[in-house]
């Protein structure tokens, strides 16, 4: 067996290199980083561009068969790899802690199962540290999906309603950046651009980005949803509530008509890289954990 290294291409957006990890993460199903968590990354607005060519990509036969990318910023690895392939990790980590790291602060998240990977990020000088990444998983039903929205409002999504406006104005207000003293928020030509990017990418369904709709007309609730045929799993990414709107039932409308949606089209669960109590309270469960382990 003869693996060979190299870097992920420099250039962003949509390349041959995206397509690629993106069929690799489709066949390797993880819960923790999905093809769905690299769509978001890959045409992200925040997205560290001049890490792109630092992700590690090693390869059997020119098909991919591990990856140590960081997710939007660098700092912090993902470890993603075959099972036949594990004895890469250690390879993997050491290639990460050197390439990935950004001022001093990078760690690597290892799975709380994993011993391993456990044994040998310690081996290293690694200590696990209080920072987590949650899984929840959502167990489709279709018969058992139901919410109530108040009067007055309703849902709709970027496909039948593409307003890039709107959309960037829920995500800023419901991640609370007016709340905190950010300012109103503003959309140049630079951010529209980013939202388009966004929207109109290869495998993007409009149809799975819902929104719910104010009286007024505003976005005041936002759920984007990701599947693909090849998986039998969606992921929710991102959702967010404007302030004002909030304690309505509106967040909950969103993701489970979001998640309905893509069981019609074949999802099995959903998953949401989450442990807050919204999602136990609207049927998700808690399914796996994840701990970043810094170098001493």
């Amino acid at each position: 067996m003869t693996i060979n290294f190299r870097n992920y291409c420099k250039e962003p957006g949509i390349t041959e290199d995206y397509y690629k990890v993106r069929e690799f993460l489709l066949k390797l199903n993880n819960v923790n980083f999905p093809f769905g968590r690299w769509d978001w990354m890959i045409t992200h607005g925040y997205l560290d561009k001049s890490g792109l060519g630092k992700i590690g990509i090693w390869e059997n036969k020119e098909e991919i068969v591990a990856l140590a990318t960081y997710d939007t910023g660098l700092g912090g690895a993902f470890i993603c790899v075959y099972p036949e392939y594990t004895f890469l990790k250690e390879e993997m980590l050491l290639y990460s802690e050197k390439n990935l790291d950004k001022d001093g602060s990078f760690a690597v998240l290892i799975d709380d199962t994993d011993s391993y990977f456990q044994e040998i990020a310690a081996k290293n000088g690694y200590y696990a540290t209080q920072a987590k990444d949650c899984d929840a998983i959502y167990p489709i039903h279709l018969d058992k999906i139901s919410y109530h929205l108040p009067e007055g409002y309703h849902i709709t999504s970027m496909n039948d309603n593409y307003d890039l406006y709107k959309y960037g104005q829920v995500l800023w207000k419901g991640f609370n950046h007016e709340k905190n003293g950010e300012g109103v928020f503003t959309c140049d030509e630079d951010k529209y651009k980013d939202f388009e990017s966004e929207m109109k990418r290869p495998n993007v369904n409009l149809d799975l980005k819902i929104a719910v709709v104010a009286p007024n007309g505003d976005f005041v609730s936002y759920c984007g949803m990701w599947f693909d045929p090849a998986s039998d799993r969606a992921l929710v990414e991102p959702v967010a509530t404007d302030p004002d709107y909030r304690m309505l039932g509106l967040g909950k409308a969103a993701v489970l008509e979001g998640i309905k949606r893509c069981g019609i089209l074949g999802a099995k669960q959903a998953f949401v890289g989450s442990s807050q109590q919204f999602y136990y309270n609207i049927g998700f469960r808690p399914y796996a954990t994840y701990t970043f382990w810094k170098r001493k």
